[in-house]
């Protein structure tokens, strides 16, 4: 069965992707933590991440570094916190977020409420620095 995931790179629901290419895509989580939260996802529906091969295992971590790189630079921030929980969908994805303290990146703290206009805000502003 497709994950929703799947379902984004098919395009058959919509999402603010920021990038993709063969292998990778990267859209806004739109349950975020903080504003440019990104996730990461292999276009192969793995449910584990370390069931990647090797190869799509580099891929999506350097993937995942540029990126890193374009929130960085879009959203005042003091590091991108990374993490890979992979409970929640059964698609490896990594969470790229923008954080200032630990606690930054709690799961358990209420999720952000972005408008469709403040969405796009932040997906164009991390495009414009890839």
């Amino acid at each position: 069965m497709d994950s929703i995931f799947t379902k984004i790179i098919n395009k058959e629901i919509p999402s603010y992707i920021i990038a993709e290419d063969e292998n990778f895509i990267a859209f806004l989580d739109v349950f975020p933590l903080a504003q440019g939260h990104t996730l990461v996802v292999p276009k192969k529906q793995i449910d584990y991440i370390f069931d990647l091969e090797d190869i799509d295992f580099t891929g999506l971590h350097l993937f995942s570094k540029k990126i890193a790189k374009a929130i960085e630079k879009a959203i005042p921030c003091k590091r991108i916190g990374t993490a890979v929980i992979g409970l929640e969908v059964p698609h490896t994805h990594i969470h790229l977020i923008p954080i200032n303290a630990v606690s930054d990146i709690d799961f358990s703290r209420p999720k952000l409420k972005l408008s469709e206009e403040e969405f796009l805000k932040i997906s164009e502003k991390i495009k414009s620095q890839l």
